[in-house]
Order: C-alpha cells, then sequence, then structure tokens
C-alpha cells in the first residue's frame, strides 16, 4: 500500500481507520479522536479505507451526511 510506503519511508506514524466506521453515529467523535491522535504522534499519515463510505456524491441524504461530519 503506498500510504504505508510513504509512511514507512518518512518515519511518519501511519494511522489507518475505515470510512465505513466514521459515517456510524458516533463518527464525528471518531473523526476529532483520530484527528487528535494524529496530531498526538505528529507527523502522522492518516488513511481512510473506503472513504467513498463518508465522502459520496451529493444527494438528498448526502447533504446530512456531509453536515454530520462538518460538525467535527
Amino acid at each position: 500500500m503506498l500510504a504505508k510506503a510513504v509512511a514507512h519511508h518518512t518515519s511518519a506514524a501511519f494511522i489507518r481507520v475505515n470510512g465505513a466506521e466514521l459515517a456510524c453515529y458516533e463518527g464525528p467523535m471518531m473523526v476529532r479522536d483520530l484527528f487528535q491522535l494524529a496530531r498526538d504522534k505528529a507527523p502522522a499519515i492518516v488513511f481512510i479505507d473506503e472513504v467513498d463510505a463518508i465522502a459520496t456524491a451529493r444527494s438528498a441524504t448526502g447533504y446530512d451526511m456531509i453536515a454530520t461530519c462538518s460538525a467535527c
């Protein structure tokens, strides 16, 4: 995986999370905790696998997810 190789080459922490986990009800809290962890382990690379679970095309239901993610 390219992101993991870059993290190894640059001696950065590699943090992997599944996008579907961030799309759940507790998603905003998980995103905040994820980026706090990245700050604590800086330098760090955050890799969000299956990012399409939280970054889909805008639709009638997509706005709710965008608003939820923007609330972080």
